[in-house]
């Protein structure tokens, strides 16, 4: 087999739209960014979700991710594990947990961000829609654990849900209203 190399870029337009590099003290504010990380991404042709990792203390950007999946030809880049791995790239590190790093998610977490969550370091998780709004356009959210946010908890990772929900969702009601692809489960296109 000859080597095969998986390189993952943050498009041009995400540093250029917007702005990372002021510092965001307040959960709004964090969700805010998120939210519009998902929004750009779509109107940029990408899926509807948007991740932001925050140091927890300085409230400054480490990395921000976008679903990137059809346009980087990667079932794996979803919001939160592109935000993940561009942190640990830009730490030089393979896990969070050494400092005081929360994630922003415009949804919760699918059943394959939810797994790179529990390995992932983070010390907190900020989510905006409910898995419930991503499949009531059609997406399929996976087999996950109905007690999952305990289950995080237990872990050491603490969860808020349902911030700013509405925003959240009117992203991915847009993104339906477009017409954007269905990349995932049964019957996906794109």
């Amino acid at each position: 087999m000859t080597e095969i190399e998986v390189v993952w870029r943050v498009p041009e337009w995400l540093p250029r739209e917007l702005d990372l590099s002021a510092p965001r003290h307040d959960d709004d504010s964090k969700m805010r960014l998120a939210i519009e990380v998902a929004a750009l991404n779509v109107e940029h042709g990408g899926g509807p979700f948007g991740a932001v990792i925050f140091d927890a203390v300085t409230g400054h950007v480490v990395a921000a991710g976008a679903n990137w999946v059809v346009e980087q030809r990667c079932s794996l880049l979803h919001a939160e594990v592109a935000a993940i791995a561009f942190a640990q790239r830009r730490l030089n590190t393979h896990t969070l947990a050494a400092g005081n790093y929360e994630l922003v998610a415009s949804s919760d977490p699918c059943a394959q961000c939810l797994g790179a969550l529990v390995w992932s370091g983070v010390r907190r998780i900020l989510c905006g829609a409910q898995a419930s709004d991503a499949e009531a356009i059609g997406f399929d959210e996976g087999p996950r654990r109905e007690d999952w946010v305990s289950e995080l908890e237990r872990r050491g990772i603490r969860v808020t849900r349902g911030l700013l929900a509405g925003e959240a969702r009117a992203v991915l009601q847009s993104y339906a209203v477009r017409g954007g692809p269905i990349y995932n489960g049964l019957g996906a296109s794109g």
